[in-house]
């Protein structure tokens, strides 16, 4: 699992706030996002859940999605980059 390196973060073309919600809902609704990300694009994600860590490693797994970052901000929020494949 990759770290946010500073300012040198990449841009999402879609940002879903599933904050407050549990397993298996933050990956559920980001499948559902990913549809409107076009090929290659990037959807951020950030969710509480401290099971959603192991659920968007393994969602990628599975979709061919690639988890360009995943990391802890202030408060508690996790935040989850996926690149949708091209």
């Amino acid at each position: 699992m990759a770290e946010a390196g500073g300012d040198a973060r990449m841009q999402p073309d879609s940002t879903l706030d599933a904050t407050g919600l549990l397993c298996p809902l933050p990956v559920l609704k980001a499948r559902r996002a990913l549809k409107s990300v076009p090929p290659g694009g990037l959807l951020e994600v950030l969710a509480t859940d401290p099971g959603a860590i192991k659920d968007f490693e393994h969602f990628c797994h599975t979709t061919g999605c690639e988890l360009v970052e995943a990391g802890e901000q202030e408060g508690g929020i996790l935040r989850f980059l996926l690149k949708k494949p091209a």
